[in-house]
């Protein structure tokens, strides 16, 4: 039975916690995070990260945007490591895995992160992962994390219209953030050249569906580059996993 992975970790937390919307200003984050004075410096910022320091909500913001002027940021480059990630949850015993299977995963997750270091769907994943082997720090340390890139991406705009849409670093989190709420979606349909709607498979509160403003995507994309992208995220197995404490964002 292929179930889709669902995050349950406390949902009024994660999309509730700003008040107003905080559109992405692309000259700002640039300059901070080129900045070695600036609290938002990235090569400190994705070392904190990477260490599972405490970040600010604000630092997040700077992080997960500015991620696209890094030398490692290649939304259009295949992801080796997702698709071993992928092969292992198609397989695994999810309840009760094995010690090797748990270590493959947690190595499969860590080359797909390389990549894409704030995939919902990859810090989900190595939430489980990590608590399934009893690292209860790494666990929390992971889901602290979710909860993070679900805020920055919710903050960045309403999404409920074009002109107002939430901003995303790769297609595949903006199907993440959707699938967060526990929310099916149809296939999404460009409308733009900077803006994708995802229709949800049932309307909320009269709301059709999202919108994401993908235009990072394509800043250094090659000319003869045609894009074929994955519009689900389905995995074998890996039911709903509730995570009780998410520690306080400063």
């Amino acid at each position: 039975m292929r179930l889709k992975i669902v995050f349950t970790i406390l949902l009024a937390t994660l999309f509730c916690t700003y008040i107003r919307a905080e559109v992405p200003d692309n000259d700002k984050i640039f300059a901070a995070i080129n900045d070695s004075k600036s609290e938002f410096y990235y090569p400190n910022l994705m070392m904190s990260y990477k260490a599972g320091k405490p970040l600010t909500d604000e630092q997040f913001h700077y992080l997960y945007y500015g991620f696209a002027y890094q030398e490692a940021y290649r939304p259009l480059a295949d992801n080796p490591g997702m698709t071993r990630v992928q092969n292992i949850m198609a397989r695994i015993a999810i309840d009760t895995p094995s010690v090797v299977d748990i270590d493959q995963l947690i190595a499969a997750c860590s080359e797909a992160m390389d990549l894409d270091p704030f995939s919902p769907k990859l810090l989900n994943i190595m939430a489980y992962a990590y608590g399934t082997a009893g690292d209860k720090v790494r666990e929390k340390q992971y889901s602290d994390a979710l909860a993070a890139i679900l805020r920055t991406i919710a903050a960045s705009g309403t999404g409920e219209k074009e002109k107002e849409p939430m901003h995303i670093i790769l297609f595949s989190h903006g199907i993440d953030f959707i699938a967060a709420k526990g929310w099916n979606q149809r296939k999404g349909k460009i409308i733009s050249r900077t803006v994708e709607f995802i229709p949800f498979e049932t309307p909320k509160n009269k709301l059709k569906g999202y919108y994401f403003d993908y235009s990072r995507v394509y800043w250094n994309k090659p000319d003869d580059y045609t894009f074929k992208r994955e519009r689900t995220w389905q995995i074998n197995n890996l039911k709903p996993r509730e995570y009780k404490s998410l520690g306080k964002t400063k």
